[in-house]
């Protein structure tokens, strides 16, 4: 009885041995192909995200380029009461890119005007609030109204108001891109006729 069922089962199963192995496979193919599509949505994401990253670094970069940074001392004007013109120098924080010194905006404020008084913005130009000069020493690099390489400006400002001694005034200049210079310094007791205020 035992050898009839062992031919029975033997009949059932004679020629499908490579069913079990095309079975496996499908399988085999499902899996690879669930992998695969996987693996493209987590690249796809890794490149978007990166992507993102690098023009975030770029435009750190750029800004960080064109951030100005103060040369030397910060010079006062007076007429022997109260400050005229104040004149400072700029200069670019990383000498590789240019700042256009037509798009720049001066915020001005001093004690004089209140703490509860708004900083003033001045108007750039020859006959108004504030002007600036490429420095004696400076080479021109390329336009005459952008500040680039290793290039320095003076800024003459016309002070508005009246500020005497142990008054305190704050210029921002705030360039087209980059990060806003702030100059506060505060007056000293004696008013000569030229101050340095370091």
């Amino acid at each position: 009885m035992f050898r009839n069922l062992s031919r029975f089962i033997g009949k059932v199963y004679h020629k499908q041995e490579g069913i079990t192995g095309l079975e496996t496979a499908i399988i085999l193919i499902a899996f690879v192909t669930v992998a695969a599509v996987l693996a493209y949505t987590v690249l796809s994401a890794g490149i978007f995200s990166s992507e993102r990253g690098k023009e975030a670094v770029y435009g750190g970069l750029s800004s960080a380029a064109s951030t100005l940074e103060l040369k030397g001392s910060v010079v006062a004007d007076t007429d022997g009461t109260n400050v005229t013109t104040v004149n400072f120098t700029v200069a670019l924080a990383i000498p590789g890119s240019k700042v256009d010194m037509l798009g720049i905006v001066i915020n001005y404020w001093d004690t004089a005007f209140g703490a509860s008084t708004p900083f003033t913005q001045l108007v750039q130009g020859a006959t108004d609030d504030w002007q600036y000069l490429l420095s004696a020493g400076s080479t021109e690099r390329g336009l005459a109204d952008v500040l680039e390489g290793d290039e320095q400006m003076v800024i003459t400002l016309t002070v508005p108001g009246t500020v005497a001694a142990y008054d305190t005034f704050v210029i921002q200049v705030v360039p087209p891109t980059g990060a806003t210079l702030t100059v506060q310094r505060t007056l000293p007791g004696n008013m000569d006729d030229v101050l340095n205020l370091n």
